[in-house]
């Protein structure tokens, strides 16, 4: 699991808190948070609510063949899941050290402390025993997964029921609910987990550690108990070196708490065998809150009747009489009409100034159009003027004038240029001249 960390500021004053012996949700150092215990519809669902931490336990059975060294016992198995419905950290279909860990604790205090007799689960030595298995959910975190987990596992084996069967020779029948009533399971005892948290190497203890106190703590220690005061199981992890003065201290404080949620778990057994008895309702929907859904209703009252029509005369007369209603209503703009009863339609002022929008439009597309009369006329004058001094050919034809434009015409020589070529050829000439008498000499 990836949480948050916490920040120095938020350590140090829980830490604080933890030395003046306070808690952030007001309990006393060895308080447990307030236990809830509701159950399904179906034998061996139920949901335990631990403070905000919840878990929804559900149990379910089939025959299988049994383990070859074990031939005359039936099986246990037992899966906790993490998702991240309970806590954002958690990541699903991935085996974390805290899930392995959790594992291994439910089972050795559920299997090994042998508190489901398994060879009542045995139909056919070495052919056919019951399987039973146990689903945890984790459905919110807030700290003491183990301790939910515990009381959520043994009150589904003590509120599940398996089905009856019947063997006769080689044939084994499985008898339905409505054939014959289930059977519950053989429970010897109920093991349940009491968590301790320790702080600065084991100087402070807390009961029940809530997520933002399993953050700061220096180790947890687990003792798993039944109300017999037999340890069935214990674990410490954290790194911390308690001493035997404080395990047993821990030890003297479970057995307490133990006796305490088994008399609330067998509370809450009776109370829902009673009322699945009477035929009242139960499961879930009866664990809801009353007044929760249904906080705004409102008590029936009685309707006096009589003396109806009285009152209704007398509170007519009492009223103030009602408004004047206008023929024609006043439109404030036009285009704008009104419908109603008392009123007449006033559609046709709508249609009037429709036609005075469109005699204004047709205005102004005449005005448009004389603008582009205006502005051709303008350019073939200029067009004219520019070409006063190329000719014009006139076309045979009466039907229309032809105006061809010629190419241009290259510039004309100046009289300078030419002067100034005669001379340049005039002056090679007698240069030629001049060369051939010299040869002849």
């Amino acid at each position: 699991m990836k949480a948050t960390p916490l920040s120095n500021c938020e350590r140090r004053f829980l830490l604080r808190a933890i030395e003046e012996k306070k808690r952030l949700d007001g309990r006393q150092c060895y308080d447990y948070r307030n236990i809830r215990i509701s159950f399904g519809a179906d034998s061996g669902c139920c949901v335990v609510e631990l403070g905000k931490t919840r878990v929804l336990a559900q149990v379910s059975c089939e025959l299988v063949p049994p383990k070859l060294n074990r031939p005359t016992e039936g099986i246990l198995f037992f899966n906790l899941e993490l998702s991240p419905m309970a806590a954002p950290g958690f990541e699903p279909g991935r085996q974390t050290e805290l899930l392995v860990k959790l594992n291994r604790l439910i089972e050795r205090c559920l299997r090994n402390s042998k508190c489901v007799d398994t060879e009542s689960l045995c139909v056919v030595a070495g052919e056919k025993v019951w399987q039973i298995r146990l689903d945890l959910h984790l459905l919110n975190h807030d700290g003491n997964i183990i301790d939910a987990a515990s009381i959520a596992g043994i009150v589904a084996l003590c509120h599940f029921r398996r089905p009856d069967v019947s063997v006769q020779g080689e044939e084994v029948t499985v008898y339905t609910p409505e054939e014959r009533d289930p059977v519950p399971l053989s429970i010897h005892h109920m093991p349940i987990c009491v968590s301790f948290a320790f702080f600065q190497q084991g100087t402070y203890l807390l009961v029940d550690p809530s997520e933002r106190e399993e953050r700061v703590m220096d180790g947890v220690l687990v003792i798993a108990m039944n109300k017999h005061q037999e340890i069935c199981t214990m674990q410490s992890s954290g790194g911390i070196m308690l001493v035997k003065e404080q395990i047993l201290r821990c030890s003297n404080i479970a057995a307490v708490k133990v006796a305490e949620i088994t008399e609330l778990i067998q509370k809450a057994l009776d109370n829902d065998q009673k009322v699945r008895k009477e035929g009242g309702k139960f499961g879930f929907a009866e664990s809801i809150p009353d007044q929760k859904i249904t906080a705004f209703k409102m008590d029936s009252a009685a309707v006096d009747t009589n003396n109806v029509e009285e009152q209704a005369e007398e509170i007519i007369t009492k009223a103030d009489p009602p408004s004047e209603v206008f023929a024609k209503p006043i439109l404030h703009t036009p285009g704008t009409a009104q419908i109603g009863e008392g009123i007449e339609n006033s559609w046709g002022d709508l249609e009037e100034s429709e036609k005075e929008e469109t005699a204004e439009e047709e205005g102004e597309s005449e005005a448009t159009a004389l603008d582009c009369q205006k502005m051709e006329t303008e350019e073939t004058s200029t067009t004219r003027e520019t070409n006063k001094d190329e000719p014009i050919v006139l076309s045979d034809s009466e039907e229309e004038e032809v105006v061809i434009l010629e190419p241009q015409q290259p510039p004309r020589r100046t009289r300078s240029q030419t002067i100034s070529k005669q001379e340049k050829t005039t002056k090679k000439a007698f240069n030629k001249r001049r060369r051939k008498k010299r040869a002849a000499y």
